[in-house]
């Protein structure tokens, strides 16, 4: 089972850019992005956030979101998403760049989601 990385946020230029980031320690982890309405203005598209899902290689994805619309977007399109996708409440580019590293070095799920747990924003 192969792991991979989708980010989503509001602003095109975070999503795109975070995984400059990322790849500085995960260059070969699958990671795909959706910033922005489809317009490219400020917001999420559930359209964006689907093709990201379909355009990871991996078998099973790790989503990280900026705001709570997004989280809603990324619920709707996981119920329409063939692939498994894990939703993760946790700081973004902390979570994000945890993830990436440890699955660059081939730590398996559930020890990522163990390493996760503090990172869980509080409700």
């Amino acid at each position: 089972m192969s792991l991979g990385i989708t980010l989503v946020s509001h602003v095109p230029d975070i999503a795109n850019g975070l995984p400059q980031l990322l790849k500085q320690v995960a260059k070969d982890v699958p990671i795909t992005t959706a910033g922005g309405t489809n317009d490219n203005d400020i917001g999420t598209s559930m359209e964006k956030i689907m093709h990201a899902f379909d355009e990871n290689s991996a078998d099973e994805i790790l989503a990280f979101y900026d705001l709570g619309s997004a989280k809603m977007n990324l619920e709707m399109a996981m119920e329409m998403s063939d692939k498994k996708v894990h939703l993760y409440d946790v700081a973004f580019i902390e979570g994000a760049y945890t993830a990436a590293s440890l699955i660059q070095a081939g730590v398996g799920l559930a020890d990522v989601e163990k390493q996760l747990k503090p990172l869980k924003i509080k409700d």
